[in-house]
């Protein structure tokens, strides 16, 4: 079958509207192009997430292996994309100017996840969401030509921040897969629950950077990241409802939180300035 950009992106589409999220991969405030081009690094993310989670027993690590290769291929220019999500994404990746890093270092995390299903320490698992989430910060920033450093470790912080509201959200679910990533020293002084506020803590912090990351991208990203932000904090007012006993229930954000939270960040981002010229 011979791939073309529109039906590549129309698989795209459909694997971001397939799989449940907490929040919209990206407001309808972003324009059409840049829209679809966080639709193709979705897509991305999303296909090398299933790699590692959902391939049949044993195959993961090939698959990734396989993956692995596809993706070099397609930023060294030596192979042309035969995978329609890759197909897609090479031209965001021409268009943005994007580089290997961040989609390797996702790759690498979900390699990490087929042999370590526990985090020690904090060091540990802060090591681990650097390769799983703060790439996906990185792809974003390079859509919309955001390149200041101080911008690119706040949002490693919010990336990071995210994460962790993830999994004390998803104690459970990830039981199911033989995971836990909550961490382990903080579970024997304080049990699950106590770990779960521990790293709900630590979320919250995390995501404040956000406010301050804000100031550094123009005014449609900003409201995307409000919208991380806010929703990510609503994950852990969500956990702390349920006394972060999510190892007996995933609490979940409701539709009408949803919708408050996007009519207040489109508030509070019409509210403020533009940025400096000199934080883009």
């Amino acid at each position: 079958m011979t791939l073309n950009l529109e039906a590549a992106d129309a698989y795209c589409r459909i694997l971001t509207r397939r799989h449940y999220e907490n929040f919209s991969v990206a407001s309808p405030f972003v324009g059409s192009s840049r829209r679809r081009d966080l639709t193709r690094i979705y897509a991305y993310c999303r296909t090398t997430d299933d790699l590692g989670d959902e391939s049949p027993d044993g195959t993961a690590l090939v698959r990734l292996d396989a993956w692995q290769s596809e993706v070099q291929g397609l930023f060294r220019g030596t192979v042309p994309p035969v995978h329609p999500v890759l197909f897609a994404l090479a031209r965001t990746v021409e268009d943005r100017s994007m580089s290997a890093e961040p989609f390797l270092d996702l790759i690498s995390a979900n390699v990490q996840d087929q042999y370590v299903t526990r985090y020690r320490t904090w060091d540990d698992l802060i090591g681990y969401c650097r390769l799983s989430a703060a790439p996906v910060g990185r792809m974003v920033l390079s859509v919309f030509g955001v390149n200041h450093p101080d911008a690119q470790a706040l949002s490693d912080d919010v990336c990071i921040g995210l994460q962790l509201a993830n999994h004390a959200q998803d104690v459970s679910r990830d039981a199911v897969i033989g995971r836990r990533y909550l961490v382990e020293s903080d579970v024997a002084a304080k049990g699950i629950d106590g770990a779960a506020r521990a790293m709900v803590e630590r979320a919250r912090t995390l995501l404040a950077s956000g406010k301050e990351l804000e100031r550094y991208v123009p005014r449609a990203l900003r409201l995307q990241l409000a919208l991380y932000r806010m929703g990510g904090t609503a994950i852990c007012d969500a956990i702390e409802a349920i006394g972060y006993r999510t190892d007996d229930e995933r609490p979940s954000v409701s539709p009408s939180t949803k919708v408050s939270l996007l009519v207040r960040a489109a508030l509070g981002t019409l509210a403020r300035s533009r940025p400096a010229p000199g934080n883009l």
